[in-house]
Formats: C-alpha cells, structure tokens, sequence
C-alpha cells in the first residue's frame, strides 16, 4: 500500500523538477515466508528454508516493497510511468546508480515493514554522455521495533544514445603489498536469473528479459545485470566472509554487465589500513577485464 504526497507543480506543463523535493511517499510491505523461498531459491539455490521470525540477510527489504503500478501505468520500457512519486524527468534512460545503507537492527521474515521514502535532492548536469539528471531519495525502514535500515538511493536519467558507448574501463584490483585478496569467486549469469530476480523485485524493466528490446531500443549488447542483483551479490559474499552481516554497506555502478558473461566477485583487504573499523573493498568484474559494480562493507570491531 503506497501513500504518495505529490507537489503542487506536478499538474504544470513544464515542471520544475526541484520541487519534487521533499516529497515523500509510505508504503507497507513484507517479506512472507513464500516470498522468502523465491528469494532464497534465486539468490542462494539449495540451502536452509528461511521460517517467519528469522532474521533475514541485510538487503532482503528490496524484496518487501513490490512496485503496484498497473499495466496499463507501465511506460514503453517497463517502468511506471514518470510523475508520480519520482520527478517527470525528460530523459528515456532511467538506472539505480548507487546506494548507501545503514543497518541499525535485524528484519525478520512475515513482520510487517513500514518504509518511509523522501526525495532529498534532484541535480541536473551536462556531461560526456550528454544531459544527466540525478535524484536522491532517502527510505527509512521500519519495524514496531523502530528504525532498522536507512538507505539512500541515487537513481540517474540520461538519454539513450544511437550507439552503445560504454564508459571507460576501470581496472579489476590486484593483490598489492597493502591489499589482499580475501574474495574472488565467479557467479553464473543468465537469461532465468535475471527473470527471475525481475520477478522477485517486479520490476518490468525491459532492459533485464527483453533481449531485441535491449539491443534495439536502449543499444545494449545483451541483456543488463540488474545493479541491485550485483548488490545483493557483494553483501552475500561479505557477510559470508566477515561471519556477520555489515553495519555500512555502499555501492556504485561503473559499467553494465551482461548476460552472455558470468560475475566475478573480488573483495580486497587494506593490511595496513587501522580506522577502528573492518572494511572491505568490493567489486563485480568481467573477468580480469574491468570492474561493473564497486561497494565497500564496514563492520565495528568487535
């Protein structure tokens, strides 16, 4: 259930998308213990069943809160149309560039959760690729216990282009005298995975199990690996790695990835490095080519 408080200038012509700042937007959610098996069984595979009142791995909020526009309220390319909640912003392109969360307490499996969502910020910008719009928007999650999960999201609009024009290729990071390579494993890609983590989010975006609509409309090679899902995918091999989950996770993407190639994941380690916290340094990669998503995880010391 969704409580939207729109501005006032949403019924102008030409709006000032400033003004949807400060709007905000509750909505009600949770993750079922059905819910919690398809998590679990695109995500994890074989493993232990998640049962109502167990703890749930940080991140699974993402699956609490499905979008319920009709759809006849989708645009041409999956999304809900623009002007509701988020800005009317006039540029075709639309992609969750990043994020930062903290976790102050534990969400269980079957409780209800409340998410409180504002737009803190909306800045236009002229760059390589042309006109960029970039929106901030700030969810608080809530249990009867409290806040539990703080998170910003920064979502980028730009123009799609004639060509696909990647973004220059940042190197996969090496093992130094300073660094250590703590994670590197490889995750399998493909076509029912990423339909079925659309599935799991349901998010129609088209860019993620439409492959003619991918190559010919928005110009990707192949179907894009959604930027939660390598999210997801850090946090998981982190947590693993740490024995715990983060207090502080942050993440960017610098290059789409693909379906045709399987996910590398590499956490590195500062040695030398002694801030009273644990951090850890991550990034999705192709291969040794170049990195798709960075993220770093940070603990307290116990």
């Amino acid at each position: 259930m969704l409580d939207v408080e729109k501005p006032h200038s949403e019924t102008h012509p030409h709006p000032d998308l400033s003004d949807w700042i400060g709007q905000r937007e509750r909505a009600h959610g949770c993750v079922t213990h059905h819910a919690a098996l398809t998590i679990r069984a695109t995500l994890v595979g074989e493993g232990e069943e998640q049962l109502g009142g167990d703890t749930m791995p940080h991140l699974w909020h993402w699956y609490a809160f499905p979008p319920t526009a009709s759809v006849d309220g989708l645009g041409a390319d999956g999304h809900p149309k623009l002007g509701g909640f988020l800005p009317p912003v006039p540029l075709e392109r639309r992609m969750w560039a990043g994020g930062i969360l903290e976790f102050f307490q534990p969400l269980k499996v079957g409780e209800p959760l409340e998410r409180r969502s504002s737009i803190t910020n909306v800045v236009e910008k002229s760059g390589a690729s042309g006109q960029m719009v970039f929106v901030t928007v700030q969810h608080d999650i809530f249990t009867d216990r409290g806040l539990c999960v703080r998170e910003q999201q920064d979502i980028v609009y730009l123009d799609i282009p004639e060509r696909f024009n990647p973004p220059p290729a940042k190197p996969v990071p090496r093992a130094t005298d300073d660094a250590v390579i703590v994670i590197d494993q490889t995750v399998p890609t493909s076509e029912p995975l990423l339909f079925r983590y659309s599935a799991i989010t349901f998010n129609a975006h088209r860019i993620h199990y439409d492959l003619p609509y991918a190559q010919a409309v928005e110009k990707y090679p192949g179907l894009v690996v959604h930027g939660p899902l390598q999210a997801q995918l850090l946090m998981d091999a982190a947590s693993k790695w740490a024995g715990k989950a983060p207090m502080l996770f942050k993440f960017r993407g610098v290059h789409p990835m693909f379906h045709q190639n399987d996910l590398r994941l590499v956490g590195t380690q500062n040695v030398s490095e002694d801030t009273g916290t644990r951090k850890l340094t991550l990034c999705t990669a192709l291969g040794d080519q170049h990195q798709g998503m960075q993220a770093t995880a940070e603990w307290e010391e116990d």
